[in-house]
């Protein structure tokens, strides 16, 4: 493809970017792999992190690692933050806000490397709500990117509600679809949902998480989501027509370009291969609901048992939430191991899930409903069992709901819990039963439209030849 020839971009078409993604590495490697697919296309990319996370990152090709600078500022440590926190993985959610006081105070240094680098264009995450005033003094256009669906954008409304015209102050209120969403529409929160993500971003004194995401929309230039416009159609010209009245372009899914990291023989990949070479095809229930989930001690039992019961072989990663004091063993109930020893696997540590949900023993993934997790699963047309637990898990849950794409686990309408009986029920009916038919049936569909990767590069392609032709039309400062 022309577009990807590093050799045939002339200099005067070459673009420079800046790309600035929020703490949490579900938004650091969505941006990460954005930002190959610019360098891919034969432009200058400078990735701006913390020290620690630049370190995380996964390794750059060796053919793209001339064209992408990692760029460290260094962090903040205080804001009554313990040393080496630099990312959301590093901390309990309720320390969040810390986390987002110290990301502000980066405002300086990054400030003094846009005004020395000059890029093209600067491409941010929701949270520096003091960037767009800074680019627009300098003439830099911006554009958001949006890490998640559009449906989830649009929930949360325009700038000028973001901003806090609003009369949304208790979670209830985000039960049920907003008054700006013209067409029927299942996208709200349960109030367990919004209950936990309330309790877990309490947003006390200083800028709201929606301040931030309002500001930073009202500054840029172009917003870009990650998705295909042919999946949520109305949802992106809602945001486009009616509530930003500016260009929002789909980015597509920004698949891995390689399954994790490593090779065949790679010392954490190869037992777990060896383990999942031994099942079934498609007997393998893959569970995983994110690193940074708070799921309560009650909650992790429930899921335990309800594995336990469903009798299915399972390969488990529960990570400890951060800042959790308990031990490893303290996590699972009394004699859960030795009871499922043999048929199920618990890894307390990373694993390389893209290459988990893409062997074929794998049958269905719990998942907690994260964006790029979903994404992984359905590209390798994987059914999912749907444990939303917070953020914007609940809406994207809704949307799967919708398309018969996943089924939710059921709770129990008095005190909003789940069960270890509806844990293997949902696992039966997704894995076995003749009624989950629908949604095995709908991931094979899937497979065909996220894992196409001509479909993926079309859309980066017209993003970066939107740049191109943009490039140096900054929004005028407000």
């Amino acid at each position: 493809m022309e577009s990807k020839s590093l050799a045939s971009m002339a200099d005067g078409n070459r673009l420079r970017v800046v790309m600035f993604p929020w703490l949490a590495f579900g938004h650091i490697i969505p941006f990460f792999e954005l930002s190959k697919r610019i360098a891919q296309r034969g432009h200058r990319v400078f990735f701006i992190s913390t020290p620690r996370n630049i370190l995380r990152l996964p390794k750059l090709p060796p053919h793209l690692a001339p064209l992408i600078d990692l760029v460290r500022l260094p962090f903040p440590h205080r804001h009554n933050l313990p040393e080496n926190v630099e990312a959301t993985t590093d901390v309990p959610p309720h320390l969040g806000q810390h986390l987002k006081k110290a990301f502000d105070d980066l405002h300086g240094p990054l400030a003094r490397f846009l005004e020395i680098s000059a890029p093209d264009w600067l491409i941010y995450d929701f949270a520096p709500h003091w960037l767009p005033p800074i680019a627009a003094k300098l003439g830099i256009p911006c554009a958001y990117f949006c890490v998640t669906q559009a449906a989830s954008l649009a929930f949360f409304g325009p700038p000028s509600v973001l901003l806090g015209v609003d009369d949304r102050t208790e979670p209830e209120h985000f039960t049920v679809p907003p008054k700006w969403v013209p067409f029927p529409s299942n996208r709200a929160f349960r109030l367990h949902e919004i209950r936990r993500t309330f309790e877990n971003f309490s947003q006390g004194p200083g800028v709201t998480d929606l301040n931030r995401l309002g500001s930073t929309i009202q500054g840029c230039d172009v917003v870009a989501v990650r998705n295909y416009r042919e999946y949520e159609p109305q949802w992106f010209r809602l945001l486009e027509e009616e509530l930003y009245k500016k260009p929002v372009i789909p980015l597509g899914l920004l698949l891995p370009t390689e399954q994790d990291s490593g090779d065949e023989k790679d010392e954490k990949w190869v037992p777990i291969r060896e383990w999942l070479d031994k099942q079934g095809k498609g007997s393998v229930v893959y569970v995983a609901l994110g690193s940074e989930a708070p799921l309560s001690k009650e909650e992790v039992t429930e899921l335990a048992l309800g594995l336990e019961l469903s009798e299915f072989p399972f390969f488990w990663v529960l990570r400890k939430p951060p800042g959790s004091a308990e031990d490893d063993s303290e996590l699972l109930p009394e004699g859960f191991e030795e009871r499922v020893k043999g048929r199920g696997v618990v890894c307390m540590a990373w694993a390389p899930q893209v290459r988990i949900l893409a062997h074929p023993s794998v049958g269905v993934f719990l998942t907690h409903c994260g964006w790029s997790s979903v994404i992984e699963a359905l590209m390798f047309g994987c059914p999912l069992v749907l444990l939303p637990l917070y953020i914007d898990q609940g809406l994207i849950c809704r949307g799967f709901e919708e398309k018969k794409m996943g089924l939710e686990i059921a709770r129990d309408e008095r005190d909003d819990s789940f069960r270890r009986e509806s844990v293997a029920e949902s696992l039966r009916v997704v894995m076995v039963d003749e009624q989950g038919e629908t949604y095995r049936a709908k991931a094979r569909e899937m497979r065909d439209i996220f894992g196409d990767m001509d479909r993926q590069d079309g859309y980066v392609d017209d993003f970066v030849r939107y740049l191109q032709v943009h490039r140096g039309r900054a929004k005028a400062p407000q």
